[in-house]
């Protein structure tokens, strides 16, 4: 289930609150492109300013919109285990098919406080779970024992999403178990395919997500050289979405690509001039203005 194209959906916001509207015209572009999974309530969805009403809606919403087209994985990773286990617990009464959980942020646990933290949610909520590994944003990273301890003890853990930037840590936890290995990092997907990966949870596909499945696609076809080249392709545009804190680019593209006004929540803030001007260049090499 957990495969291929995820996207990682932005949040839109008009005025700001959540644009019900918009969700769905979103929900229905992924749709209609073949997007694999929608994963609502990520770091792209700007989840660390969404109040927990706010967070829940979206989730029901996304379901709802969906009805059950294609996978939708909820964000429910906190700092709080009990935040994580409520956030977990709506997100299957709404009919998430998963959930993803990034590491608890700023807490900075040891490894048996991360242990224990996934382990409770996967033994009082009985829903798949993806774990994620993303230590430039939260302050540390799972290691690979973790994650191959979590996998064995939790039949609901199945997937991890690796953002941590590193072929080396990619292939020591496949290395330790049959855990499905997902990139959290758009332009290292082909080289965590090679490794063993099944997919990516990508932050471009808000934008390009045909040319991302295509890209996993042609690999798991066996048509390493046309995936070759959508890489290369695709790889100033994914280095793009990074040129200042995620999702400032990718929703200032939505903007500028007419498909979002491009609206963040505090503390994210508008795209700095220069930024943007690169960003343009960016997009206009790609064909897309």
């Amino acid at each position: 289930m957990f495969q291929g194209c995820m996207v990682a959906l932005v949040t839109p916001f008009k005025q700001g609150k959540v644009d019900w509207d918009k969700l769905r015209e979103l929900v229905e572009f992924h749709l209609d492109a073949g997007t694999d999974a929608i994963v609502p309530c990520g770091t792209t969805g700007e989840s660390a300013t969404l109040s927990h009403e706010e967070h829940k809606g979206v989730v029901e919403r996304v379901v709802e919109y969906v009805g059950g087209r294609c996978p939708v994985v909820a964000g429910t990773g906190s700092n709080s285990t009990i935040e994580a286990l409520d956030l977990t617990r709506s997100a299957k009464q709404a009919g998430a098919d998963g959930v993803l959980m990034v590491t608890p942020y700023y807490n900075k646990p040891t490894p048996e406080g991360l242990y224990l933290h996934y382990r409770r949610v996967a033994e009082e909520v009985d829903i798949p779970i993806i774990l994620y590994n993303v230590p430039s944003r939260t302050g540390i990273s799972m290691l690979p024992e973790t994650v191959a301890r979590l996998y064995k003890d939790c039949a609901n853990i199945v997937a991890v999403k690796e953002a941590s930037g590193s072929m080396d840590q990619a292939t020591a936890i496949l290395n330790r178990c049959d855990i499905t290995l997902l990139s959290g990092d758009d332009s290292m997907t082909l080289a965590l395919l090679s490794a063993g990966g099944k997919g990516v949870i990508s932050v471009v596909a808000n934008i390009v997500p045909r040319d991302m499945k295509a890209l996993i696609s042609a690999y798991q076809s066996g048509d390493v050289k046309s995936a070759a080249e959508q890489h290369r392709k695709l790889f100033p545009l994914c280095k793009a979405m990074f040129y200042e804190t995620n999702p400032i680019p990718v929703k200032t593209a939505m903007r500028l690509l007419g498909s979002l006004n491009g609206e963040l929540r505090l503390p994210m803030c508008a795209m700095q001039p220069a930024g943007e001007e690169r960003l343009k260049q960016a997009l206009s090499d790609y064909g897309l203005l």
